[in-house]
């Protein structure tokens, strides 16, 4: 029983931080509204185009933003008070979903008006993402702030597993557009709990005064620190190809297994269940540095690409629940693995680059998935997404072999850790 409460403690860590429990409840809310639209535009898309390549352009006019704007809003994010931009960030997102609900509901609505609704929501998410990133830390501190990552990791795939699910029954029932609204509403429990968090006990970073150049200098700073640089270019490849769901899914969904929208919420539930599995495992054991990284996006390459090769529903389900633990696995490690590495000053831009490298690559791999998704089959494009998680794993494991700090003694060391690291052999063998 002790070593269950003991377990239980380390789990939850982050919890007992008031403001981020209270945070941590609010966007719980927030994201199965998120996750229920997000369900709700795919399938409208291709409910109105008919066209895995229609969903693909929708994703990457979402994410064009991020690629194009990511850098600057995450200078933006170091020179602002975090909380209140969140605020005001939230609110409007809120407002975006609303206008999307009412277009569908009242059956006005346009697959232009879909772009460009997408493309207003990316222009948010540039500014939302590192900024909402980077003021975790403010909350927990560093001693907490990997523990918060990885909760915050699972509930964004408790979400995924719940509001999907919901998402499919709303829309075989009521209809897709009340998916839009609920998500609007559920804006007011996040923005609620950011208005009345105990402002004295947040940990803010000094703003970062404007200056000339902040922009340079995050470029700069991240390219002369392999311990940034690395896991930011794995998860570029990753993010652009491996991370294409929204597109893949809703066709595995109605070509692969001739179902409908409900088959499409409970695939994608099914990802958020292992992802919460996955999550609260990292949030108890996981570590940080390029090693586990690597494994990481090993592991989740090795899932997809049986996900691809899956026979039938019952063992694309279970597939899929694998994706979603070793995804979670994947970023919470790389996200947590930035943060407590990056300076203070930079974090808001090095979490700017995280984005842009999760979200900013979507514009060229959701076409690209689309297009491959359409000429050949979901499966093909479930398949490349795979193989993108194993070469960045490959590139991590030339970086620790190749790369990393070599003592006296001869023995490489990870390039985030001070443990000596294994051979390559033991690298490929070793789980998360």
């Amino acid at each position: 029983m002790t070593n269950v409460l003991a377990i239980s403690r380390r789990t939850f860590d982050a919890l007992s931080v008031p403001n981020f429990k209270r945070y941590f409840f609010g966007q719980s809310t927030s994201l199965i509204g998120t996750w229920m639209q997000s369900i709700a535009q795919s399938w409208l898309v291709y409910t109105l185009t008919h066209s895995s390549t229609a969903i693909g352009a929708v994703v990457a006019l979402q994410t064009l933003p991020v690629l194009l704007l990511g850098p600057y809003g995450g200078v933006i994010a170091d020179r602002v008070d975090k909380r209140r931009l969140m605020i005001v960030l939230q609110a409007l997102m809120g407002v975006q979903a609303l206008v999307l609900g009412l277009l569908t509901v009242f059956h006005v609505v346009h697959f232009w008006e879909l772009c460009v609704l997408a493309l207003v929501l990316g222009l948010n998410n540039t500014f939302e993402n590192p900024v909402r990133q980077s003021f975790v830390l403010e909350m927990v501190g560093s001693e907490k702030v990997r523990n918060a990552v990885s909760l915050n990791s699972t509930m964004v795939n408790a979400a995924r597993a719940i509001g999907p699910a919901v998402a499919g029954v709303l829309i075989a029932s009521v209809g897709v557009g009340v998916c839009f609204l609920v998500n609007a509403a559920s804006f007011v429990a996040v923005v609620y709990s950011l208005t009345s968090m105990d402002t004295a006990a947040l940990q803010p970073s000094t703003p970062a005064p404007r200056s000339k150049g902040q922009l340079r200098d995050g470029f700069r700073y991240v390219a002369s620190e392999p311990r940034l640089g690395i896991p930011l270019l794995m998860m570029g490849i990753v993010g652009m190809l491996g991370y294409e769901f929204t597109v893949t899914l809703p066709v595995v969904a109605k070509q692969t297994f001739h179902g409908g929208a409900t088959t499409f919420g409970f695939l994608t539930a099914s990802m958020g269940i292992g992802a919460v599995l996955g999550g609260l495992v990292t949030a108890t054991r996981g570590r940080t540095g390029l090693r586990p990284l690597t494994v990481a996006a090993a592991l989740f390459g090795v899932m997809i690409l049986f996900a691809a090769a899956s026979p039938g529903l019952a063992i694309e389900i279970v597939a899929l629940a694998a994706v979603g633990w070793t995804s979670v696995t994947f970023l919470a490690t790389g996200n947590s693995t930035l943060q407590l590495t990056a300076d203070p000053s930079m974090r808001g831009r090095v979490m700017a680059l995280w984005s842009v490298a999760f979200l900013g690559s979507t514009p060229v791999g959701g076409p690209l998935i689309g297009w491959i998704v359409a000429t050949t089959s979901a499966r093909v494009g479930l398949a490349v997404g795979g193989v993108s998680a194993v070469a960045a794993a490959g590139i991590g494991l030339f970086a620790l072999t190749r790369l990393g700090i070599v003592k006296a003694d001869g023995r490489r060391r990870d390039l985030a850790d001070t443990r000596p690291v294994p051979s390559p052999l033991e690298i490929a063998a070793e789980g998360d």
